[in-house]
């Protein structure tokens, strides 16, 4: 059976600040979505990261399919209306434009969508950021696709061992989609020297080289090359089927055990740490350390099992607690060298604009 997975994520209001929607504004969103199941869509699961809400869809319609876009934006347009009559901050926030267009790809919200033709048993894995840049998955999927230091099915498998296949992209291209594919091992070094760089590439989808089939698909939307300013980091959302001709589920943690320094941060403007978080955890107040969490199910005739949360694990707790060390070591330079995002990265202007009225100062 061909199914379509759709995972969409956006900021449409949330309590205080940049915490968590509010329990009416979640409900308001899955009673739209939830409509549709049994129609549109086979099936459909509602939670948040952050203040993002993510829509993980389950249908036969494609990728790209209008009508199932349309309902994730009436679902976020619908929640933003509640978020405005609760006064909720930042509502409606990650929807750019006024009007649907027939897909959600320039409207502000995150999409990752994959299709592909079901298993007798389908394990995947979606996974959800906040606070941070599109290019924040790169070295964690780098060392579970390409590194059998941490992906010991390259050496174990024989289903592994051809490797995979990177389309990997250019996120300063705001006039069109560019992107590059490589192979590894083959390209290895190639693919390295351009994923060390997450703030201008980014992992848009992985593949089997064996079998041709998808393995990972990743949102690269930069919210700033839409709106033309800071409305947001692009907290990006990623589909990832495991087990058989894939990593298993189990060798995706380690890579995101280390924690792997992102853009992000309060006013979106520092590094620090992923911190990996259980699903609906609020942001937080700790500098708005980044955030990723990950739910695994199993898929049957487009079905989906109940979820697994995979940072729930008590092991994660002492993987947080050195992750906040390194976030404090890290504030502790303030505004100082690579604490803080290099000029063009900067997503509020202020230091940009004062650094023009300043360069008249100089002789």
């Amino acid at each position: 059976m061909k199914v379509t997975l759709s995972v969409l994520k956006a900021d449409i209001g949330s309590i205080g600040g940049h915490t968590l929607p509010s329990r009416r504004v979640l409900a308001q969103v899955e009673g739209v979505v939830r409509e549709a199941v049994g129609h549109l869509l086979l099936d459909a699961h509602v939670f948040h990261i952050g203040d993002d809400i993510v829509l993980l869809l389950s249908h036969t319609q494609g990728p790209r399919n209008p009508a199932v876009h349309e309902l994730a934006w009436k679902a976020f347009r619908e929640g933003t209306r509640v978020a405005k009559e609760e006064g909720l901050y930042g509502a409606g926030q990650d929807l750019l434009k006024d009007a649907f267009s027939g897909n959600l790809h320039g409207l502000g919200p995150q999409v990752a969508e994959m299709e592909f033709e079901e298993r007798p048993a389908e394990p995947f894995m979606v996974l959800a950021a906040d606070k941070t840049e599109p290019g924040a998955f790169n070295l964690p999927l780098y060392l579970a696709f390409a590194d059998p230091m941490y992906s010991s099915g390259l050496l174990l498998s024989s289903e592994l061992r051809p490797g995979f296949r990177f389309r990997i992209m250019d996120l300063a291209q705001t006039e069109r989609d560019s992107y590059i594919v490589l192979d590894a091992p083959e390209r290895l070094y190639d693919i390295a020297a351009l994923l060390r760089d997450s703030h201008r590439f980014g992992i848009e989808s992985i593949w089997s080289r064996r079998y041709g089939e998808i393995a990972a698909v990743v949102s690269t939307t930069r919210l700033r090359n839409i709106a033309g300013r800071y409305v947001g980091k692009d907290d990006p959302v990623a589909i990832l089927r495991t087990q058989k001709i894939f990593p298993a589920t189990e060798e995706f943690g380690p890579p995101f055990a280390l924690a792997p320094f992102v853009a992000g941060d309060t006013r979106g403007s520092h590094h620090l740490p992923l911190m990996p978080v259980k699903a609906n955890t609020p942001a937080s107040t700790f500098f708005c350390v980044p955030m990723v969490c990950g739910l695994a199910f199993s898929l049957k005739e487009g079905r989906l099992s109940e979820p697994v949360d995979l940072f729930a694990d008590p092991v994660w707790d002492a993987v947080r607690a050195r992750v906040v060390a390194k976030a404090q070591e890290m504030r502790r330079q303030g505004f100082y060298g690579p604490a803080m995002l290099p000029m063009e990265e900067l997503e509020y202007t202020g230091i940009a604009e004062r650094l023009k009225e300043l360069e008249r100062e100089f002789s």
